[in-house]
């Protein structure tokens, strides 16, 4: 097996500032932070609904509001692996919003709109992206 070669990533001197042409470091944390995202959801989507013990409440039919069975909320394993998932999510978070990419497209005039589409892109950028979290997965599995 033969590694890829890495993405050039630098542009002429004379070519236009591209909001889109993201630095590898700013896709690399973005990665993470998807990655860490969806560890998180996982491990909520098998967590009692409560973190602390709570007797429940039947079904109101006349509020249209579900019940709620009784639970004795999370384990210290499992709280402790929800807080450490929960800080390192927050860290990720933090480090993609607060690159300095963001601070550059401001300064070569990116602002608005454009620096919206251009955080948004980050998301579906090639690199930044779980490979168990591709679009096309996400259509096959709906």
């Amino acid at each position: 097996m033969t590694t890829p070669a890495p993405r050039d990533t630098t542009a002429p001197a004379d070519a236009p500032f591209d909001p889109l042409a993201f630095p590898l470091d700013l896709l690399d944390a973005q990665l993470r932070e998807a990655t860490l995202h969806a560890e998180l959801h996982a491990l909520q989507a098998n967590l009692p609904w409560s973190r602390e013990p709570h007797e429940g409440w039947p079904d109101d039919k006349e509020r249209k509001r579900a019940g709620r069975p009784a639970t004795e909320g999370w384990s210290a394993e499992e709280a402790a692996a929800y807080d450490k998932l929960w800080g390192d999510l927050r860290a990720a978070t933090a480090a993609v919003q607060g690159h300095a990419w963001w601070e550059r497209c401001e300064t070569e005039g990116i602002k608005g709109g454009a620096l919206v589409a251009a955080r948004m892109a980050l998301k579906h950028a090639e690199g930044a992206v779980p490979a168990s979290l591709k679009q096309a997965d996400v259509e096959t599995a709906a």
